[in-house]
């Protein structure tokens, strides 16, 4: 659904006085494979889900990454399957903030296994309109993740692509979608702080959408409060939220591994926009006085982070005997067949000497 056609919808809801929240629903069990996960989501995993039958032998060792790779035209994704997550990304800071998503998907397909999964999934149908305008029907339908999308990904590893799982089944697309993504961001503790505070971003276009509506409808833009209402929190993480997103740097540093929690960053932030308009004797921010803040907020972030070692640290995936060590250590690597062009090779590009090593233990594998 599109972002003018949503809006219209809002707009038709606002104007019939009909309730934004209450969407119908149902609960079913689904087959994995008919579930599309959704791109735009803070959660959402650049992935590829395999087949059972391949997962079994890439875990029994009798297929390899790469032929993974190119039959599922799985570059720069990550390969799911039933036990099996492989990542197949080749940008270093990429893949390492994939990791760290795969590690907790591994651990909470782990507790899966052997206990229900409390809080299931939440889906909806994906309409026609995006298929020739042929209406989707019977085994042909597909349904799109709208919460979850790390407990739909440990349910593939835990039960496999064909496998079935119980899902909380809208009969079409919330309204308010990017709403109730943020409402499930936010009140989870222990989700990675990058992803809450885009999901705000998201939700605040929402309501932006929302306050146009009411104001073609005649009535008046929701007040703080009433916004906070909307999106399952309090003024106090509402105001916070606001701060958090004020700077693009903010989100960015949480993406790229920044763990201070909030409530410090917070502080950096409105310190550093006190002292500018001290300094500049200033009452109200242009874009080129929210550049300079942007600078400062950075680096007083590291200064808190403590400054790091400018030596690059390389990780080797674990081997799965000696092996592999006996032939990393006894095989002239630049000699041996793997396609990897070594006089093209720039050593002072961590990415790619990344993805060079990566490379070499797959085939020695």
């Amino acid at each position: 659904m599109d972002a003018a056609k949503n809006s219209q919808l809002i707009l038709s809801a606002v104007s019939h006085n009909e309730g934004l929240h209450n969407d119908s629903f149902s609960y079913q069990s689904i087959f994995l494979s008919l579930i599309v996960p959704d791109k735009s989501n803070a959660r959402f995993l650049p992935a590829v889900m395999i087949e059972d039958e391949d997962a079994k032998l890439f875990v029994s060792r009798k297929i390899s990454k790469k032929q993974l790779i190119d039959k599922y035209n799985a570059q720069d994704q990550v390969i799911v399957g039933k036990s099996c997550m492989i990542n197949c990304l080749t940008d270093a800071n990429e893949w390492k903030i994939a990791n760290k998503t795969i590690t907790s998907i591994i651990a909470l397909g782990d507790n899966i296994s052997v206990s229900e999964l409390i809080q299931v999934p939440t889906i909806y149908p994906l309409n026609a309109e995006a298929i020739n305008g042929h209406k989707i029907t019977g085994n042909n339908q597909k349904y799109q993740i709208l919460t979850g999308h790390r407990r739909f990904f440990a349910l593939v590893y835990t039960n496999g692509y064909s496998g079935a799982a119980q899902f909380k089944l809208y009969d079409s697309k919330p309204l308010l979608s990017k709403i109730k993504q943020f409402q499930e961001n936010a009140s989870r503790d222990e989700l990675p702080q990058y992803g809450k505070l885009q999901a705000f971003e998201s939700a605040l276009v929402e309501i932006e959408w929302l306050n146009k509506a009411r104001k073609q409808s005649g009535y008046k833009k929701l007040t703080v409060k009433e916004t906070a209402t909307h999106l399952g929190i309090s003024m106090g993480a509402f105001d916070n939220y606001n701060v958090l997103t004020r700077y693009s740097c903010i989100p960015e540093a949480y993406r790229s591994g920044l763990s201070i929690p909030f409530l410090k960053v917070k502080k950096i932030i409105l310190e550093a926009e006190l002292s500018y308009k001290k300094t500049h004797t200033k009452r109200l921010l242009n874009v080129t006085d929210k550049q300079a803040i942007n600078s400062e907020i950075v680096a007083q972030i590291f200064s808190v982070k403590g400054a790091k070692s400018s030596q690059v640290e390389f990780k080797i995936k674990p081997v799965s005997g000696c092996s592999v060590i006996k032939k990393l250590l006894m095989s002239n690597i630049m000699e041996l067949d793997t396609g990897i062009d070594w006089d093209g090779v720039d050593w002072n590009d961590y990415s790619k000497v990344s993805h060079i090593l990566s490379a070499v233990m797959d085939y020695l594998d």
